[in-house]
């Protein structure tokens, strides 16, 4: 294959991934609203002003639209939350800065419907098969995530062995209340109800080390970043 070939196929390619991607982020906001059953070959192709056959060719069937529906709203999910989170010190922060980040993520206008992935879970936790799967597993990747923040403040010596999966639990009740609450009754203080909840559940755990590392949860690049994200949607 000559140079100017493999430039017009990387060419192709590029603009292929660009066309999947973009319809990708109007399938997860759509889903987020309507859920990932509401979505439509035939109504994406309208708002995009695509031909159907041109989606069927880039997805299949409905299924493969949902599944790549789910990973991309995991991208965005890992660039609007896990990558902000860690970037807070490693330990106490780290693990606060985690529910915080999430926390802006929901109430923020990422999805027009909130947290993607606490609307899907309630759609499909009752319909096996490759789509509930992957939400699952999706979900539970961000449970690790947490989990692994947890331990890792253990090892800082910022917070006491404790029930790690109990913790984690609780912690993402508190979140998922506030997504809830907001989506439902639009309740404007669910999200600093939620942190409140965070930080009570935290001080049962803390070490007089985990105390002076608190003193970061204000300062931290990620705590700043934020709070300018959150002053957004006062």
């Amino acid at each position: 294959m000559s140079p100017r070939t493999t430039s017009v196929v990387d060419g192709r390619v590029e603009r292929g991934d660009r066309t999947r991607r973009h319809i990708l982020d109007l399938a997860v906001d759509l889903a987020s609203v309507n859920g990932l059953d509401g979505l439509s070959l035939g109504d994406l192709a309208d708002r995009l002003k695509m031909s159907k056959s041109g989606l069927f060719a880039a997805f299949g069937s409905k299924e493969e639209l949902q599944l790549a529906t789910v990973n991309r709203a995991a991208e965005i999910f890992v660039d609007e939350v896990i990558r902000i989170g860690i970037s807070a010190p490693r330990g106490l922060p780290r693990l606060y800065g985690l529910c915080e980040a999430w926390l802006v993520y929901a109430q923020g206008d990422t999805f027009r419907g909130g947290c993607f992935f606490a609307n899907v879970a309630s759609e499909f936790d009752a319909k096996p098969g490759p789509v509930r799967d992957l939400i699952s597993q999706r979900m539970r990747e961000w449970l690790d995530t947490i989990a692994t923040a947890v331990r890792k403040a253990q090892k800082e010596g910022h917070l006491k062995p404790t029930d790690v999966d109990q913790l984690v639990f609780e912690l993402n009740s508190f979140t998922m209340a506030a997504n809830w609450s907001w989506q439902l009754h639009r309740d404007p203080r669910a999200f600093d109800r939620a942190l409140v909840g965070v930080r009570s559940r935290l001080a049962l755990e803390v070490t007089k080390k985990g105390l002076q590392a608190a003193g970061l949860l204000g300062s931290s690049p990620t705590a700043i970043l934020l709070a300018k994200k959150r002053s957004q949607f006062q």
